[in-house]
This record gives C-alpha cells, structure tokens and sequence, in this order.
C-alpha cells in the first residue's frame, strides 16, 4: 500500500514549552560545523586557482575539467551516499563519508598535474557527495516540521561559514607555508569533528541526552508513514521529482560561484589573491543571512496559517526573483556593485536551497529521505558537469562571464515553474505515486 499522510490543520503545530528541552540544536550545531568544514575543502582550488594556474601552468580547459572530475564523483557519491545512509543510519554512514573526504582534501596537497588533481577531486566528490543526504536525514529525524526549514536553513548556513573562511584563512596559510599546506589543514579538521560527532549523536530514540518532553516535541507532526522504498520505486513520487527538477536547474547556479567567483574578481576587477578575501567575505556573510532567513520564512508563513507547500512554494519564487540581477555583475565596472550582485544572488540560492531541501522531509516517509536528497543531489551534480565543462570552454573562447551569469540569473525562475507544475497544493494530497 501507498504512503499517505494526514492533513495538517494550519497552526496546529504544537508550541515547545519551557519543559522541552534543546538538543536537538545541538545536533543541528553539529551539521553547520560538518557543512562549513565540507565546503572549505570544496572551495579551496576556487581561491586557490589563480596561484595553481600559474605555478602548474593550467588552462581555463584544465581547470574545467578538475572540477568535472570533482561534479562527476559528487552525483555517484550523492546518490550513493544516500541510499548508505538510509540503509545503515547517519551515524555510520557519515563517519564513513567525512573519512573518505578527509583523506582526499589533505591529498590535494601532493598533487602537481592535472591528473593527480583532478583524481583527488575525484575521491573528494564521493566522500562530500554524503554530507547532505545525512544532514536532511537528520534533520527530518529530529526535528517537528515547522523547525526543518529553519533547521535546515542554520545547518546549510555553515556552507557559507566554510566559503566565508577559506578566503580569509587558505591566502594566509600558502603565503605562509605553500599552498600544500593549506590543504593539508583543511584535511585534518574533518578528523576533529568526528570525534564529537561519535560522542554526541545517536537517533532520537536512543539518545540518553534527550528528554521525553523534547522527543514528543519532535514526533509531534502528523507524518508520511515510515516506509521501506525500493530505490527505483522513489521515481515514482512527486516530491522526488520536484527535487531533482530543482536541484538540477539551481545546484550548478551554486558550483559557478564557488569555483569561478573568485577567477571572475581576479580577472574582471584585477585582484590577487590576498585581496580576494574582503569581497568574498561579504558575499559569504550575505549568504548567511539568505540561508538562515530563507528557512525562517517559510516556517513564518507556516506558523500565520499558511499550508506547508504553499509557504515553501512562496518563499522559493521570492528567492528566485532575488537572484535575477545578478546578471548586470559583469556589465559593472565598479568591483562593490558586483560583489552586492553576487551576494544577493548566492543569498538568495542559500534560502532557495534551505526550502528545496525541506520539500524532501515535507514529501517522503521519513526512511526514504536521504535516498531521494542523493538523487537529486546526483541529478544538481551532473549539471554542475556540463556546466564544468561549458564555463571552461566559454571563457577560452570569449574571455567573458557575460552568458554565464546571464544563465544564473534565470535558472531559478525556471526551476520554481516547473517545481509548481510538480508538487499538489497540500501534503494531505500526497498519496505516493506522482501520476
């Protein structure tokens, strides 16, 4: 038998009172870190391009194709590592994943060709291809559903904590002591977090730190029966396919500006390496507030009476409008107006994101969320591929970031349209199978 859920009264979600406990934010802490230290390893070759393109002699081609050996091990790693973590539990599976990307992160260090660096991207894809199928799993698992956007909008904040730092620190550390070094350090840290990581979590049932109180608070929802799903089966569901839809039209959007921001500052407005890191900075910061206050709205509009779709559908059109101007960034000349272009647009992808990620918790039994967050997350890595590749080839042949950005801008609109089409008004309406 299908699925199915039971209407959600709107405003009927219980209010934590002053018995219930907190811990639950303590894991959600525990996620921010894990995503901040997963992106600082992701965006290090962004900062670091300019400097490894003159000393290992890289053309804009070479660049690209690193990065698609890295967008290529990511979608086998997402969907790989999701279905790992439904079948075994984020406890295991993540201290798997963040093994396997810590490794591959230090390793970078000991590369100096094109190969030796494009098969640590390789290795690090499939070990960070884990980190958010586990992180939206958990979510779901510890959190009532009017708190899983702003959850997930705080833990998904730590992507921009980890682009925010890597400029700031990665500069220093090369200058300092080679470029090898900073991925060495940035290896290590992953080591550091899994200590409290196997410490402090275990699933809501059988934490010893968790009350009564805040366990009821949690399973307080109305959910989607807990169901095993045979993984071809998950194809069959709505909330599947408006997440791949999504994530495949808006994730490469996100991959542009991690690895070709800092290249577009170098060559557009003549900055080096070390005066990368202000602009960056307040992109980052910008998006910090995009993502944490991209989940609050949707949870606002959820706790005025708004249905749950309807407000995540809401907010994700407002984020997608917000992203629109980013495509006057390369026709300024002043390096302030493009740097508020840019982080408006990556802002607003981070609440975007924060909301599309939630739609999977929103939509599917609670045993199929990281399975359906790892295909997706394979469908926005295979589009970060071809557009590796299309970014590489477009600015060797025109030297431009025109046609680039002018894609950014529209994807979302596009992306919430055919999510719309997609997804019912209610989740009363989800019965399981789309058609």
């Amino acid at each position: 038998m299908r699925p199915t859920v039971d209407a959600v009264a709107p405003g009927a979600y219980p209010v934590a009172g002053s018995r219930v406990g907190k811990f639950r934010w303590v894991i959600c802490a525990l996620l921010f870190f894990i995503t901040t230290i997963n992106y600082m390893d992701r965006q290090i070759i962004g900062v670091l391009k300019p400097v490894l393109a003159q000393d290992l002699h890289w053309s804009e081609i070479d660049y690209g194709n690193i990065v698609f050996f890295f967008q290529l091990a990511y979608a086998a790693g997402y969907v790989g590592m999701g279905r790992v973590m439904d079948l075994v539990g984020v406890r295991v599976g993540l201290t798997v994943a963040v093994v396997i990307w810590s490794l591959a992160a230090a390793a970078h260090g000991l590369a100096r060709s094109v190969f030796g660096f494009g098969l640590a991207r390789f290795l690090l894809g499939v070990g960070e291809g884990g980190n958010f199928p586990a992180a939206i799993k958990t979510v779901g698992n510890w959190f009532p559903v009017k708190e899983r956007a702003f959850a997930t909008g705080i833990f998904n904040a730590g992507s921009n904590v980890g682009a925010l730092l890597t400029p700031l620190l990665v500069p220093w550390l090369a200058a300092t002591w080679g470029w090898p070094a900073a991925f060495y350090a940035t290896g290590l840290v992953g080591f550091v977090w899994l200590a409290f990581w196997l410490v402090l979590y275990r699933s809501p049932e059988e934490n010893p730190r968790l009350s009564r109180e805040e366990l009821a608070y949690i399973r307080s929802d109305p959910e989607i029966p807990t169901a095993k799903i045979p993984w071809l089966q998950l194809l069959g569901y709505r909330g599947t396919w408006a997440f791949v839809v999504g994530t495949f039209l808006t994730s490469p959007v996100w991959w542009f500006y991690l690895f070709w921001v800092p290249d577009f500052l170098h060559k557009s407005h003549g900055l080096n390496l070390t005066a990368l890191g202000p602009p960056l900075v307040v992109i980052y910061l910008m998006t910090d507030v995009g993502s944490i206050g991209g989940g609050w709205l949707s949870s606002f509009l959820i706790g005025r009476g708004m249905g749950v779709i309807p407000a995540r559908k809401a907010t994700l059109l407002i984020c997608a409008l917000c992203v629109v101007p980013i495509c006057l960034a390369p026709r300024v000349e002043s390096l302030w107006i493009a740097t508020l272009l840019i982080g408006l647009a990556a802002s607003a992808h981070q609440g975007f994101s924060a909301n599309l990620y939630t739609i999977v918790s929103d939509t599917m039994p609670r045993d199929a969320v990281a399975s359906v967050v790892g295909i997706g997350g394979m469908a926005g890595a295979i589009g970060g591929m071809f557009v590796a590749q299309a970014a590489g080839h477009v600015l060797e042949a025109t030297g431009s970031y025109v046609l680039l950005f002018t894609w950014a801008a529209g994807a979302y609109l596009v992306a919430i349209l055919m999510m719309h089409l997609i997804l019912p008004r209610h989740r009363s309406e989800l019965t399981g199978v789309a058609a």
